[in-house]
């Protein structure tokens, strides 16, 4: 290296001068979801605008998290929104997939959704390897807040939101739908008029006696709930407790249609029965639909089969959207 030549370590390192200004806070800071650009727009069938990728949440430490919007195009008025949350075991999963039933679907189900006029929001969450529960409420909570902030700007109706998951993401659905009270500055964030879960998780005190015998261990650390919860559940009662669904029943609870294959392998339709059981005896309206044949996923289901869980969730969509803002009766402020 020459003698005049000034090291890269040197240049990266050089102290500031003392008479140097500071640099301003708002700098330093992450940026605002509710200031950010949204993203261009996409039209992935006649009659729907896609925003893919909008940031709706900067977790300190994490990465930004992203959410797609499916949109009516034209919109008559402010639209009630449909919050889908993927599943994954907490682990994995896409925004963008409810599932292989539906992946050659044309147009998909998102499309449908917004063809029928509600928008569907598809939001990422940290996974279980980036953060453990209840991190992954607080960034639902958080889309809930964003909604609320660019809902003018998007054409939303923050007092018409129906909570969607399939598996895990059913699971954070119904967790996100039973958690009343204020979700950030200025009280609710919207008004969650209803919640649909496939397949979900609902109480994971209880697993082991709803599998078969020998087939959930509550003391194994390696579980997709122990990750979860960053300990085996029954290492760590309290956590397993608020993270269940089932136990976190108020009688302010919106409705809830439960979808539940009644061959599922890996989540027990006995999971969907208990936050059934809990809905009722709290008086909260429920719809409980076991599927038979069907395991998992909706694997063994018929096509015809798929179809029709899937138009029951858009009735029952439709009929919890209807009319204008103003909430209703049995809606929970989330």
């Amino acid at each position: 290296m020459p003698e005049d030549a000034v090291a890269p370590d040197a240049v990266a390192h050089d102290p500031l001068p003392p008479d140097a200004p500071p640099v301003p806070r708002e700098f330093l800071a992450p940026p605002d979801p509710a200031r950010l650009p949204l993203p261009p727009p996409a039209r992935p069938a006649p009659g729907v605008r896609l925003l893919r990728g909008a940031v709706y949440a900067v977790p300190e430490g994490s990465r930004p998290l992203e959410t797609d919007l499916w949109l009516p195009e034209p919109a008559d008025g402010p639209l009630p929104v449909v919050v889908f949350v993927h599943g994954g075991g907490w682990r994995g999963g896409r925004r963008d997939d409810p599932g292989p039933r539906f992946r050659d679907w044309r147009p998909g189900p998102f499309a449908r959704l917004a063809g029928s006029g509600a928008a569907v929001v598809c939001p990422d969450y940290r996974l279980s390897g980036e953060a453990r529960h209840p991190a992954q409420l607080e960034d639902l909570r958080a889309l809930l807040v964003w909604l609320r902030d660019r809902a003018g700007e998007l054409g939303l109706d923050p007092d018409r939101v129906i909570l969607w998951g399939e598996s895990a993401g059913g699971h954070l659905a119904a967790l996100t739908a039973l958690t009343v009270g204020a979700a950030g500055p200025g009280g609710p964030a919207v008004t969650v008029r209803g919640c649909v879960t496939w397949y979900a998780p609902t109480d994971l005190t209880r697993l082991a006696e709803d599998h078969r015998p020998g087939r959930f261990d509550p003391r194994d650390p390696t579980t997709r709930e122990a990750l979860l919860l960053g300990a085996a559940p029954a290492a760590v009662p309290g956590p397993a407790r608020d993270a269940s669904p089932a136990l976190r029943v108020t009688p302010g609870a919106p409705p809830f249609l439960l979808l539940h294959g009644t061959e599922d392998e890996l989540v027990p339709c006995a999971q969907s029965d208990r936050l059934a059981t809990a809905l009722r005896a709290a008086g909260v309206p429920v719809e409980q639909v076991q599927v038979p044949g069907a395991n998992h996923l909706w694997i063994g289901l018929p096509e015809e089969g798929v179809e029709r869980c899937f138009a029951r969730t858009a009735e029952f969509v439709a009929r919890h959207c209807a009319g204008g803002a103003g909430g209703a009766a049995g809606a929970g402020g989330a």
